[in-house]
Formats: structure tokens, C-alpha cells, sequence
């Protein structure tokens, strides 16, 4: 059978003169998407020691474990890290920044795993369906999304470029929440269920705060596109928030004071006061017999 093989072959190196834009040739490397689904993976093991091992961890071996974790995971991601600082466009030998830049990232752990143990109170405090910390750790999805977003910010705070959206891309595939790396979240936080979750980038989350299943924290409009680069684009919860299911809250001047509660379904473009309840008003239903057939 006549597979075509050398016309396929050659529309393809037409398109590849024509449409730019979609190719990486004669430049270095890119960061790889398999290495940093792997790094995510340690990195979890080195967050939660013991969770996600094939065998038990005895605290005897558990420093002789995190020494070689750790310096895995630094020796890969002195790699990726230096292949995506080309991005920015640099050419000279960067490996004395690039290793600084991995050390201060992966002293930043113990800090991140402070503010995780949090995380793990809080989705135990608010969900009586949790039974125990080791079930919210091995199954719940808003932790594992949380936990790499927390440890991408890290990253992303230092500029360096794609990977810290990888990392949490590739939580986001995992688990169905998509929370930018550059969000800002403080402690105690919590996603119920978590399925459809979006946090965009200049999002600010306060302490406290509860999200479920649906929410958006988004944009007001992209129509600018990159003009709105570095701007506040969305919006700000503030201590104690509680936000219910497929409610859409927009735009970075938008503030939902503390301890306000937001109703499942609503759509909200202007702040909040502290301490409100905002909820679609009782809308009537009806129930009447089925028609026999």
C-alpha cells in the first residue's frame, strides 16, 4: 500500500518554512515535559516522605533517602533550569546562576512543607468526610494540585521561565485544578472536590480561604492581550472566604472581603464588603407528577 510517504514528507518541510512561530530548530534543548513530570513526582516524595513510596520508610533511612533525592533532583534540575533561561534569550555560560538558583529553591522546601501541613489541617477541619490526615494526603486531588503549585511559585518567583507553568500544568492534567504558578496563597487552604478549579495568575488568596468544585478567580477581559502583561488581572480574596461551587469571580480590582461567603453560581464583577453573604436570590420550582405512559 502507497503510504505517500515522500509528499508527506515534503508538504511538511513546505509548512515548516511557511508558518513559523511553531518550531524550535537550531537552538538548544527546551525543558523536557517527561523530566518535569518526573521532578513533580520526586518532589512529592520529598515533601511527603513515606506517602508515596512503594515501600515503608524507616526514620533510619529517611536522611540517607532525602540526601540522594535531593541531590537527584538538583543535578536534573540544574538541567531543565538551564535549558529554559535560554528562553530569555541568553547565550553565555550561566551555571554558577543556575545552581544558585536550584539551591535556593530547594532550601525554600522545608518552607513550603510548613505551609502544606496547613493545608492538610484545613481540608481535615472543613470536610467531615475526611477520616484521617493519610487519606487527604494519598487521595485528595486539591492537595497534590496545591502542593506542586506552592512548590512552583517558588520558582516562579526566581523568573524562571515555562517550568513553574509545566509543573502545575502538569498537576492540572492529575487532578483537573489549574492554579497559576504565580498565584499568591496563603495558609490553611482548602478545595473541596476541586474538579474544574481556576486561579489565575495575579490571583491573592488570604488565609482560611475554602474553594469548591467549579470556582474561577479569572481575568475580566483578555482583549489586550499582552499589554495586560504584569498587571492585576484577578481578583483578591481576602482571610476566612468561603467561595461554593461554579461561582466565577472577575477582574483584579474585584475584592471579596474577609469572611464573606459566596453562593454556588453566581457571577461577580464588583467587590465584596467583609462579612457579607453574597447568593443568587430563592428561585421557584416546580415538581408535579410525571405523565404515565
Amino acid at each position: 500500500m502507497d503510504c505517500r510517504q515522500n509528499e508527506i514528507v515534503t508538504s511538511l518541510m513546505a509548512s515548516y518554512c511557511e508558518v513559523g512561530g511553531i518550531n524550535h530548530v537550531d537552538c538548544g534543548n527546551l525543558p523536557s515535559k517527561r523530566a518535569i513530570a518526573t521532578l513533580c513526582e520526586d518532589l512529592l516524595h520529598l515533601l511527603f516522605p513515606g506517602f508515596f513510596s512503594e515501600e515503608a520508610v524507616s526514620s533510619q533511612e529517611l536522611e540517607v533517602m532525602t540526601n540522594e533525592l535531593v541531590s537527584s533532583i538538583r543535578e536534573r534540575l540544574n538541567v531543565e533550569v538551564r535549558r529554559s533561561l535560554r528562553l530569555n534569550g541568553a547565550t553565555e555560560n550561566r551555571d554558577a546562576e543556575v545552581s544558585g538558583l536550584v539551591c535556593r529553591f530547594l532550601m525554600g522546601l522545608a518552607e513550603v512543607r510548613s505551609l502544606l501541613q496547613t493545608d492538610v489541617e484545613a481540608a481535615y477541619e472543613g470536610d467531615p468526610a475526611a477520616r484521617c490526615f493519610e487519606e487527604i494526603i494519598l487521595a485528595y486531588p486539591g492537595l497534590e494540585a496545591i502542593a506542586i503549585q506552592r512548590t512552583a511559585h517558588v520558582l516562579y518567583k526566581e523568573n524562571v521561565p515555562v517550568i513553574p507553568r509545566m509543573m502545575t500544568e502538569w498537576a492540572h492534567g492529575r487532578t483537573g485544578i489549574d492554579i497559576h504558578p504565580g498565584a499568591e496563597i496563603g495558609t490553611h487552604f482548602f478545595i473541596d472536590h476541586g474538579t474544574g478549579v481556576v486561579i489565575g495568575e495575579t490571583a491573592t488568596l488570604g488565609n482560611h480561604v475554602k474553594l469548591y468544585q467549579g470556582v474561577g478567580l479569572v481575568a475580566r477581559s483578555l482583549a489586550a492581550g499582552q499589554a495586560l502583561r504584569g498587571k492585576k488581572r484577578h481578583p483578591t480574596l481576602e482571610d476566612h472566604v468561603t467561595v461554593y461551587a461554579n461561582a466565577t469571580i472577575v477582574g483584579g480590582d474585584t475584592v471579596i472581603g474577609a469572611r464573606s461567603t459566596i453562593g454556588a453560581n453566581v457571577f461577580i464583577l464588583e467587590s465584596v464588603a467583609p462579612d457579607m453573604t453574597y447568593a443568587l436570590s430563592q428561585q421557584e420550582h416546580q415538581v408535579k407528577p410525571k405523565k404515565q405512559k
